[in-house]
C-alpha cells in the first residue's frame, strides 16, 4: 500500500490518501479530504479504478480532471488531484516513490 499527504498550501484543506493494488493494473484508492470538492469526487466516481487510465493520459485528460472540470470550483493550481495521481502511480509502479515540491523563492 502507498499513501500520501497532500498539503495543498493556503487553504489549508489536506487530502491523504492511500492506494492499493495487487496487480499493478486495477487499484483501490482511498481518500480523506478535508476538502468538499475532493471528497464528493470520489463519492461520485468511487474508489476502484485502472491505472493506466489515470496515471498513463496527457495532463489534465484522466476522469479525475475531467470531474474537476465540471464539478470544482475554480481554482487551478490545486495540488490535491496531482497527488493522488501520484499515489497511484507509485503503487502501480509507474513511478518511483519521490516526494514532489512547490517552494517560494524569496
Amino acid at each position: 500500500m502507498t499513501k500520501v499527504t497532500v498539503n495543498p498550501g493556503v487553504c489549508s484543506l489536506i487530502t491523504k490518501v492511500s492506494a492499493h493494488s495487487d496487480d499493478q493494473m486495477d487499484v483501490t484508492v482511498k481518500v480523506e479530504s478535508m476538502c468538499e470538492a475532493i471528497t464528493k469526487m470520489f463519492q461520485t466516481l468511487g474508489e476502484e479504478f485502472d491505472a493506466y487510465e489515470i496515471c498513463l493520459k496527457k495532463p489534465g485528460e484522466n476522469e479525475f480532471y475531467e470531474y474537476a472540470k465540471e464539478h470544482f470550483p475554480g481554482h487551478a493550481s490545486c495540488p490535491a488531484i496531482a497527488g493522488i495521481v501520484k499515489c497511484i502511480e507509485a503503487e502501480c509502479k509507474l513511478a518511483l516513490p519521490r516526494d514532489a515540491s512547490i517552494t517560494f523563492e524569496k
